[in-house]
């Protein structure tokens, strides 16, 4: 069963190689088992920085000179007459999430999936304004690995440009 996630926030770490998108369960994502009262569960993802970059600025809407990778897949799927319907974050794996994004041709009800890495199907997503899905096993998975685990704080203040 997929449920609704959306991208809570980019986590760039200006010394680091590694940065961290954080997902989280959205209200209207909840099933019957869950009360819409209850937490919404929280989990996050470990992507590289130029991944991050690309998030951050389609989350903000800034223009960049040339397509980068997700603007020319975007440009390729509309050409091949199809849309992205939704991406899907389907497998935790030691440590590794899996992804997949699903599209749908125009006139038609068969969905055509791709396998993708997470941070590309988001930035893709966020690009587009697709909803975002995980499976309720990945929201336990990674919730619990969360719990255990959690990205640097994040300190505006501590945010200085050098």
């Amino acid at each position: 069963m997929s449920i609704a996630i959306e991208l809570e926030r980019v986590l760039i770490l200006d010394a680091a190689s590694e940065q961290f998108i954080q997902l989280r369960e959205r209200p209207s994502g909840a099933t019957d088992a869950r009360s819409s009262t209850a937490p919404r569960r929280v989990f996050s993802i470990k992507i590289g920085t130029p991944e991050a970059i690309a998030i951050e600025r389609r989350l903000r809407g800034l223009p960049v000179p040339r397509p980068q990778t997700h603007d020319l897949l975007a440009t390729a799927i509309q050409a091949l007459g199809a849309k992205v319907k939704s991406v899907e974050i389907h497998t935790l794996e030691e440590g590794t999430f899996f992804a997949d994004i699903h599209l749908v041709r125009e006139g038609e009800d068969e969905v055509i999936t791709l396998d993708a890495r997470p941070s590309d199907a988001i930035a893709l997503a966020v690009g587009l304004m697709v909803p975002l899905f995980a499976t309720e096993s990945v929201l336990e998975a990674a919730s619990e690995a969360e719990a255990q685990v959690e990205p640097p704080a994040f300190d505006p203040e501590d945010d200085e440009d050098d």
